[in-house]
């Protein structure tokens, strides 16, 4: 058998396989790193059902956070959005920048003209 005939059968395994879940389980954290910038949870300490039952958390949590929203009173105050499961291989939502009175001067500034 050739490498590439092997590499090729060893691709085409399940993402559950041991074979798959060893190399998994092997990768370093660089690597680990990498995958995650490149959006390939598919290759991450995961198989794929286990993706999938945190897909379903994370939609049975969004639901829940909707009919509470929805049935509670509207002066009331709201709960917090839920955060989706954190996946191996795959990045955490970043906070979105917060506008400070510096930045807001600085921005205002560029807008009418004053950008040097």
């Amino acid at each position: 058998m050739t490498s590439r005939r092997l590499r090729v059968l060893i691709q085409g395994l399940p993402p559950e396989s041991a074979t798959m879940t060893a190399l998994r389980n092997a990768l370093s954290d660089e690597e680990m790193d990498r995958q995650a910038d490149a959006g390939e949870p598919e290759k991450a300490r995961w198989s794929q059902s286990e993706l999938l039952l945190a897909s379903a958390i994370d939609a049975l949590r969004r639901v829940e956070y909707v009919l509470i929203c929805a049935n509670s009173d509207s002066k009331s105050k709201r709960p917090t959005p839920p955060e989706p499961i954190a996946r191996p291989g795959a990045t955490t939502r970043r906070a979105k920048p917060v506008l400070t009175e510096a930045g807001a001067g600085r921005l205002f500034s560029l807008i009418n003209g004053g950008a040097a």
